[in-house]
């Protein structure tokens, strides 16, 4: 995990602005996320978490469809929170942004005075703006130094990583996060190589992975380096963990009838998403007993049948879009509350 917690502070408009040069921003499944949004936002005033805002894609979509919409949109990197807001600026008095990272979602809400709603969405992974910006190090396929910080104003960096890390803790990085069945040889090539010359640009690493990589493995399955950046970013950002603690306090914070809509782009993600949502699918009265039990029915309603994919024409037009996984789901009872072994006092049960 990156070091040190983001400080919950509304985005400023006098933070640096986005880079020049900026692509165009497709969001991915937007027409699926609104269509799955929709039903708890209609037709009355409503509240929305983005918790990964981004370029604002969604976040516009969203707020144009639903004129009574307050929109709070979260995120760890301030170039992306300058586009959103030069994006939603037509919408800026139903917007909150804010510069945080999505499990800190409860201090933001408690912040702001908002206790319920009706809307969250995840659109997880590294951004369009992350990937396209050669200087912050998040591809392989273009020279940079090695940084990936989502947020490069504090944390280890990439570099930091593999410079410091032990070959035991490389290779576990490799193989949990990037699913690389060469951990141990890239692991082994990395410590090679940074006691002759410190690793400091991604094509040093990315000659590193080709040489640890058999031959006849480099050519299938797209590029060699892939898992690995994928699993340094993971850890540079410390993101797994983040959304262990994410998506259980959104879906606490859901008020019945609310939904969430969460995108992955690798199986990690996906599976905590998986998991998170099955627990409050399914009864906790025990096997057997003829009747459901106060409080211990299923607290969310499937809204997907497994996760959904981007269609064939999406992801020609937009190739970002063909990892995703969507998931999503509705509360449909509230939240039980528990006696605190303390004073007495009600407290929201936690989801997790």
């Amino acid at each position: 995990m990156s070091g040190g917690r983001l400080p919950v502070a509304d985005y400023l408009p006098g933070d640096p602005g986005p880079p020049p040069g900026l692509p165009q921003h497709a969001p991915v499944l937007l027409h699926r996320c609104l269509e799955l949004l929709g039903p708890a936002l209609a037709d009355r005033p409503s509240v929305v978490l983005d918790a990964t805002v981004g370029l604002g894609g969604h976040a516009v979509a969203l707020l144009d469809a639903h004129p009574a919409l307050t929109l709070v949109g979260l995120d760890r990197d301030p170039q992306a929170l300058a586009v959103a807001s030069d994006r939603l600026h037509a919408y800026s008095r139903r917007t909150h942004l804010v510069h945080a990272i999505y499990d800190e979602l409860p201090d933001v809400l408690e912040r702001l005075g908002i206790q319920r709603l009706d809307g969250v969405l995840f659109d997880l992974g590294v951004s369009s703006l992350q990937l396209d910006a050669v200087e912050r190090g998040f591809s392989y396929a273009r020279d940079a130094v090695l940084d990936m910080r989502m947020d490069s104003s504090t944390g280890p960096t990439a570099a930091d990583v593999l410079n410091g890390y032990s070959q035991a803790d490389l290779t576990r990085v490799f193989r949990e996060y990037g699913e690389e069945r060469f951990a141990s040889r890239i692991a082994a090539a990395v410590v090679a190589q940074r006691a002759q010359q410190p690793l400091e640009t991604t094509a040093q690493l990315v000659e590193i992975v080709y040489q640890s990589v058999p031959a006849a493995t480099r050519r299938h399955g797209g590029h060699p380096a892939k898992r690995t950046f994928q699993a340094l970013r993971i850890e540079v950002n410390g993101e797994l963990a983040a959304l262990r603690s994410a998506i259980p306090a959104a879906l606490g914070a859901l008020a019945v009838g609310g939904r969430l809509v969460a995108m992955s782009y690798h199986s990690l993600e996906d599976l905590i998403v998986k998991r998170a949502l099955a627990r409050l699918t399914a009864s906790r009265t025990p096997a057997g007993l003829p009747v459901e039990l106060p409080d211990h029915g299923p607290q969310l309603r499937a809204l997907t049948r497994g996760a959904e994919r981007a269609s064939p024409a999406e992801t020609e037009a937009n190739p970002r879009s063909a990892p995703v996984r969507l998931r999503a789901a509705q509360r449909i009872a509230p939240v039980p509350l528990r006696r605190s072994d303390r004073g007495g006092s009600d407290w929201l049960e936690s989801t997790s």
